[in-house]
């Protein structure tokens, strides 16, 4: 049997006893806008992500847990903590300090290398794993994409003619029905803002929608808001390429 840790009981507690850290993730257009239009590409990923950071020894009785088979601390940072996903990445742009931006991207556990030639991504691959080696950092190989011209990047698909969105996620969204509930609009809203980028006048085109979620609004899913919703799923089947 395995035990699973995200959303131990601890962690409500624990979260909130904790000094907040507020170590930014990129922005994500800012990260895509220097990937595209590169000749080759490398995408690396990270394994098993945050449980390769170490917690220090003198704070690993704070995440004390109890199971059926004894009582436990982690001594790696599991999923859950609220501090986890900015000291994760905070430690990935250190290591990868002296590339970042000038051949790299990181995003959490996902690493693009990129270059304008064949021989300099070679080069470039082989700084990133000596800098993987020195700091013990391991990747999965199995989600390796080695010396590729068109990759997927956080949600879009870069490549060295621009920037476009996925297509698998567009067809997913697209194939939606009406939604039945307030969950299922925000649900939706959701999805189609990730890429309200491509969508001219998104905000204009999904107020009738956003309305749906104000407080105390009945809803009813009727003609105004059938019209808001296929609007913004046309526009998504039809989005520009930048």
């Amino acid at each position: 049997m395995s035990w699973y840790l995200c959303g131990f009981k601890i962690a409500s507690k624990l979260n909130q006893a904790t000094h907040k850290d507020y170590f930014p993730l990129p922005f994500i257009y800012q990260v895509l806008e220097k990937l595209a239009r590169k000749s080759h590409y490398y995408f690396l990923d990270g394994f098993s992500r945050y449980m390769q950071i170490h917690i220090a020894p003198e704070d690993q009785h704070k995440t004390t847990f109890t199971c059926p088979f004894g009582t436990f601390v982690c001594t790696r940072m599991p999923f859950g903590l609220c501090n986890v996903p900015s000291t994760f990445q905070c430690c990935m742009t250190s290591i990868f300090s002296k590339l970042v931006q000038d051949c790299m991207e990181v995003f959490m556990d996902d690493f693009t290398v990129y270059t304008d030639s064949f021989d300099a991504c070679l080069e470039n691959l082989s700084k990133v794993l000596t800098r993987c080696i020195d700091a013990n950092l391991v990747l999965n190989f199995e989600k390796w994409h080695l010396m590729v011209t068109v990759g997927i990047m956080l949600g879009h698909l870069v490549s060295n003619k621009a920037i476009e969105v996925d297509k698998s996620k567009i067809d997913t969204i697209t194939s939606l029905p009406n939604p039945a509930s307030v969950w299922e609009v925000r649900s939706f809203l959701g999805h189609a803002r990730f890429y309200r980028r491509f969508i001219k006048n998104f905000n204009k085109i999904a107020l009738p929608l956003s309305k749906l979620l104000q407080k105390d609004v009945e809803f009813n899913f009727d003609q105004p808001y059938i019209e808001a919703f296929q609007e913004l799923k046309n526009r998504l089947t039809s989005v520009p390429i930048f």
